[in-house]
């Protein structure tokens, strides 16, 4: 598919844009960066990232937010832009539009370079909703605590690094991961199915998922 480049992304349904203009806010208002837009076939992957390494070394896990749509027409495109310029456009989108535009700015960033397996994923096990969102808010009340009212980088990343970066209740998977599920909306009243490939976790629900990969640095 990587040839059918497009220079807009059509939607299959007018609330897929929405969707999608709710997602790139709640990202950005996490951290003002980039946006993932991988379409393969009739589906489009739009990953954003919560949090990842600053520096080499750095144990700050890597955790992404990831969305899935169906497109109308069949795309190849992958490109990496800024959510802003996204959002920009998303905002001239009337109720009934179905097209995205693709923005012509390009940016390069790290954890592009890192993708999550598409398979060989292993269920083992799940997250109720409400131990993740107590799990998210003690760790934004605990960073809170860490961090001074003027704070240089590296304390910041040290105490990210030190709350989100400690294993949730046993289960390997990164404190983070839970960050990322409340701060981009994804937690209800249910739960979350928890999924394993090698060094990357991933939770899912209805309303998106969590991709988590654990160990230290960039690469």
């Amino acid at each position: 598919m990587s040839d059918l480049l497009t220079s807009s992304f059509r939607f299959a349904d007018p609330r897929d844009l929405a969707d999608l203009k709710t997602f790139a806010t709640r990202a950005k208002a996490i951290d003002d960066g980039a946006i993932r837009l991988q379409a393969a076939g009739t589906v489009l992957a739009a990953y954003v990232c919560v949090l990842r390494p600053r520096a080499l070394g750095e144990s700050t896990p890597t955790i992404l937010g990831l969305r899935t749509m169906a497109l109308a027409q069949p795309s190849g495109t992958d490109v990496t832009v800024p959510i802003s310029a996204v959002l920009d456009r998303l905002a001239r989108a009337g109720e009934h539009d179905v097209d995205l535009p693709v923005p012509p700015s390009t940016v390069t960033e790290s954890w592009t370079g890192v993708s999550a397996p598409r398979g060989g994923w292993e269920r083992i096990g799940s997250i109720s909703d409400a131990d993740l969102r107590a799990a998210a808010e003690a760790g934004i009340t605990e960073v809170a605590g860490i961090v001074p009212d003027k704070p240089g980088a590296l304390i910041v990343s040290n105490a990210r690094a030190a709350v989100w970066g400690r294993d949730l209740d046993g289960s390997g998977l990164p404190a983070g991961a839970a960050f990322a599920a409340l701060t981009l909306g994804f937690l209800g009243t249910g739960e979350q199915a928890l999924f394993r490939a090698g060094r990357w976790f991933r939770l899912s629900g209805d309303r998106g998922h969590v991709l988590a990969r654990t160990g230290s640095g960039l690469g």
